[in-house]
């Protein structure tokens, strides 16, 4: 209800909201429903894209130019400007996975995307306008990564404006019928059983 109450809450406003919680606990849910809240509550606001990135499963070297894209020559196989998740989800919301392996690098120029409100694309010099919503999830403890300067603190208070942590499984018990039953109805619409 806790949860319930402030996805309600943040639901309303366009605020960057910090998810926490272990792996498993629904984060992407959440998201999808925080910006689902927005559009209701803003009905002229029907075309608002969600875009997911998972900072963990992309590599390193890969991730600055999936979130800011990238001008045509800007590297080797660059063979043509791209659009970055950021201004994919221009006048949206952009979730980001596991934003804890954000390499440091990477996070000043993402807290300069959400102060100034701009992205640079890789082989550009030229700023571009850009209107999102961060939500960023992590199963990590990103104050203790704060604290160990592994994480930039100014990112950090940026991105929690608003923090939903949510319970493990092992901490709702009571979930576990719930899902299961769900999953039964699921996986019985799909074989037809």
């Amino acid at each position: 209800r806790s949860v319930y109450s402030k996805i309600a809450t943040v639901g309303s406003h366009n605020v960057n909201v910090l998810i926490t919680g272990p792996t498993g606990s629904c984060k992407e849910l959440v998201a999808k429903e925080i910006h689902s809240r927005y559009i209701q509550n803003n009905q002229t606001r029907l075309k608002t894209p969600f875009v997911a990135v998972n900072c963990a499963a992309i590599p390193e070297q890969l991730l600055e130019s999936e979130l800011f894209g990238y001008k045509k020559g800007a590297f080797t196989g660059a063979v043509m400007d791209k659009k970055g998740k950021l201004l994919l989800a221009d006048n949206g919301t952009s979730f980001l996975d596991e934003i804890g392996e954000m390499p440091l690098l990477l996070q000043s120029k993402l807290l300069r995307a959400i102060q100034d409100k701009v992205i640079t694309p890789l082989g550009s010099d030229q700023d571009i306008p850009v209107n999102v919503r961060i939500i960023a999830a992590s199963n990590q403890n990103l104050e203790d990564m704060v604290s160990h300067n592994t994480f930039r603190a100014d990112l950090f208070y940026r991105l929690k404006v608003m923090t939903i942590e949510l319970p493990s499984l092992a901490e709702r018990k009571e979930d576990i019928p719930l899902l299961a039953m769900s999953f039964l109805r699921r996986f019985n619409d799909k074989f037809r059983k």
